[in-house]
């Protein structure tokens, strides 16, 4: 029989794929958008939607995610100093939301009417935050406007994946309550 793994060797292997899954399709869409699509107002970005599964898998881990997809946007579009702050705290407001996931409940969010509007809640405070640390670092209330319009895709885009990830067995699931419940369903 093969050796098993520990909690936090799981936790660790399945936060380092869901990180490369991140950083491997953030850069693709930077790369992508400066080649197809340059004069482009609109950007998309997977932040959200792979945040909101890593907070509904792992908690609080998802901050790094968020954290990584500032940083990644950023280096790939060769941002100064002043937007990676904006994006990299921006990124880290989407926290906010997993008190939510802790009142309702990870399960009752993941299977009911809350599922897709949840992971929305996650890219509209990542919006919020960047606008919130713009004006922080001197930028005009006005202009931030552009973090929410320029990102309006985005939404659509977080709300097909969550949708694809909620019919896939345990990708959209709190992993405690995953290996339970396939634990359970193997005896």
């Amino acid at each position: 029989m093969g050796k098993q793994r520990t909690w936090q060797q799981y936790r660790r292997i399945d936060l380092g794929i869901l990180a490369g899954v991140l950083a491997v399709f953030e850069f693709l869409i930077v790369h992508a958008a400066g080649w197809w699509f340059p004069d482009q107002l609109y950007t998309v970005s997977l932040a959200a939607a792979v945040t909101s599964i890593v907070y509904m898998r792992w908690g609080v881990f998802g901050g790094i995610h968020a954290l990584e997809a500032g940083l990644i946007f950023c280096f790939f579009c060769g941002a100064d100093g002043k937007q990676y702050l904006i994006y990299c705290i921006g990124n880290l407001f989407s926290l906010l939301a997993v008190p939510l996931l802790k009142a309702v409940g990870k399960e009752r969010v993941r299977t009911g009417s809350l599922a897709l509007v949840f992971p929305l809640l996650v890219l509209f405070l990542m919006q919020a935050g960047r606008a919130v640390t713009a004006c922080a670092l001197g930028a005009a209330p006005q202009s931030v406007i552009g973090f929410f319009t320029t990102d309006s895709l985005s939404y659509v885009f977080t709300f097909v994946i969550i949708w694809i990830a909620r019919r896939l067995d345990g990708v959209y699931e709190d992993q405690k309550h995953y290996l339970i419940r396939i634990n359970t369903e193997q005896e």
